[in-house]
């Protein structure tokens, strides 16, 4: 599972993902439904907004960012441009990362929330695990901690058997066997690759194996 938007349509400039493009905000994966990011920023309340930016781009600027949006909704009418909507948080939030522009998280909030990301994934594992055979293992890429703690805590819940209380005295024969195993830990990407590969930089991959059936 590689998770998260695929470069070619953060590359594609109608799509309304990226802020390196003035376009309609858009943000769908599949553009014949569900609303759009620039839906969301027009409609949404004060607090919802609040929560969707703290929430799915833990954007530490979320109260200013939004009333700065709320502000000019009202004043100037709706925001409907990739570049206005970045336009306006990077003349809210001050810019400390040289590296990273002011807009990139609040972008990824309204992407995922657009899309369901974290349902889908989380709706995803478990459907992936019940079609894996004994032996087969499950390889996932995730590019942001909000995925990767969804992949975390599933394998964790998976591998954990014994729910049972303390000084219960039980023998260990008598545990069953976890349906899962980590074979291997979380990774990152080296420096060489992040240099080949500057998007791979937030990369994170998780390798666990199906041990058996559950019954």
């Amino acid at each position: 599972m590689d998770l998260g938007i695929s470069s070619p349509q953060v590359d594609e400039a109608k799509r309304g993902f990226s802020f390196r493009f003035d376009a309609i905000l858009d943000m769908r994966m599949d553009q014949t439904k569900g609303i759009t990011a620039a839906d969301i920023i027009n409609t949404y309340a004060e607090k919802d907004l609040i929560y969707a930016l703290k929430t799915y781009g833990e954007e530490k600027f979320a109260r200013k960012i939004v009333k700065a949006i709320i502000e000019y909704r009202e004043t100037k009418g709706p925001i409907t441009m990739t570049l206005e909507l970045a336009e306006l948080i990077k003349n809210t939030v001050p810019k400390r990362d040289l590296k990273k522009d002011p807009a990139t998280k609040t972008f990824q909030a309204l992407r995922i929330l657009v899309n369901k990301e974290l349902e889908e994934l989380e709706n995803t594992l478990p459907t992936v695990f019940n079609y894996l055979k004994p032996k087969a293992r499950l390889v996932v890429i995730s590019f942001h901690s909000l995925e990767d703690r969804i992949v975390k805590n599933y394998t964790k819940h998976k591998i954990k058997t014994d729910f049972i209380p303390k000084n219960i005295p039980i023998k260990a024969s008598e545990i069953k066997l976890a349906p899962f195993k980590v074979v291997q830990k979380m990774s990152t990407p080296t420096h060489e690759e992040i240099e080949r590969n500057p998007r791979s930089r937030s990369a994170k991959l998780r390798v666990i194996e199906k041990v058996m059936e559950v019954i």
